[in-house]
C-alpha cells in the first residue's frame, strides 16, 4: 500500500539520519499511488496511532491554540464536510488568506481530504493582486480573515466567501464549518499526481508565476526536509513557512 511505502521511506531516513553516505546511496523515493497524505497518513497513521494524543500544533501569541493530532484530524474532517456543504468539490481551487491561526492548518488538511486545491495567499495582497490570482488561478472559493473582507467587495458574487472571525454580508462563518459532522467520507481515492497546492511565486522581475504541487511531490518531497533538519518523532519544530515536513513523522 502507498502508506506502507511512505512509512518505509520515512523510517529508512530516520534510521540513517547520521549516516549521510548510506542515506544518499540507498534511499529510493517511494512509489505511492493512489495517495492522500491527509487521509492515508495524517488520519490513519498519526491521528489513530500512538501519536494521536501528542501535540500536533501549538500557536503562540495572537490566535494562540494547542491541538493534538486527533483533534486536528477531527476538526479538519468537520471543515471538509462544511466546505462540501457549501459546494466545494474535488479539483476546485480555494484561495487561503490567513495568518498563522489554527484555521489555516485545518483548512489545508480539509482541502486535501476533499481533493480541492489550495492557493496560499499572504494577507499583504491588494485587491489588484487578488484579482490577478483569481483570474489566473481560477479560484472559486476563498477562506480569509475577517479583516480582509473589504478586499473582495468587487469580486463576482458567485465566489464562495468564508470568514475566520466576524462575518460580513455575503460571507459564511468559519465557525459554522466546525459544526459539521466529524466523520468524513471521501468521494473517491486520490491519485498521487492530482493537484494539491498552487503557489504564486514572488514575482521579483515580472508577474508571479504559478507552481503546481501534487499529492505526491509535496509530502514525499518533504521527507528530504525531515532528513536535512534532523527531525524525529516527538520533536518540537519551530515552523514558519513550510507546514508539512515535520508532520511527516
Amino acid at each position: 500500500m502507498s502508506s506502507e511505502a511512505f512509512r518505509a521511506a520515512r523510517d529508512f531516513l530516520l534510521e540513517h539520519r547520521t549516516d549521510y553516505d548510506t542515506a544518499y546511496r540507498d534511499f529510493r523515493w517511494p512509489r505511492i499511488d493512489p495517495f492522500n497524505w491527509a487521509l492515508d497518513w495524517f488520519d490513519a497513521e498519526l491521528a489513530r496511532g500512538e501519536a494521536a494524543s501528542w501535540n500536533a500544533l501549538t500557536i503562540v501569541g495572537e490566535g494562540a491554540a494547542s491541538l493534538t493530532f486527533a483533534e486536528l484530524s477531527e476538526r479538519s474532517n468537520r471543515v471538509a464536510n462544511g466546505l462540501r456543504a457549501l459546494g466545494v468539490e474535488r479539483g476546485d481551487r480555494i484561495l487561503l488568506m490567513l495568518g498563522n491561526v489554527a484555521a489555516l492548518w485545518e483548512t489545508m488538511l480539509a482541502a486535501m481530504k476533499l481533493g480541492a486545491v489550495v492557493i496560499p495567499a499572504t494577507t499583504l495582497l491588494t485587491p489588484r493582486d487578488l484579482a490577478d490570482r483569481f483570474e489566473r488561478g481560477r479560484a472559486r472559493h476563498v477562506v480569509a480573515a475577517a479583516g480582509q473582507a473589504d478586499k473582495f467587495a468587487d469580486f463576482d458574487l458567485s465566489l464562495t466567501r468564508i470568514s475566520v472571525g466576524a462575518t460580513s454580508s455575503g460571507w459564511h462563518s468559519y465557525d459554522e464549518l466546525l459544526t459539521a459532522s466529524p466523520d468524513f467520507i471521501p468521494d473517491r481515492g486520490t491519485n498521487a499526481d492530482d493537484p494539491m497546492l498552487l503557489y504564486f511565486t514572488s514575482g521579483t522581475t515580472a508577474r508571479p508565476k504559478l507552481v503546481l504541487r501534487s499529492h505526491q511531490t509535496y509530502p514525499v518531497g518533504h521527507l528530504s526536509t525531515m532528513y536535512v533538519l534532523g527531525l524525529q518523532p516527538g520533536d518540537v519544530h519551530l515552523n514558519i513557512f513550510t507546514w508539512l515536513g515535520e508532520a511527516c513523522l
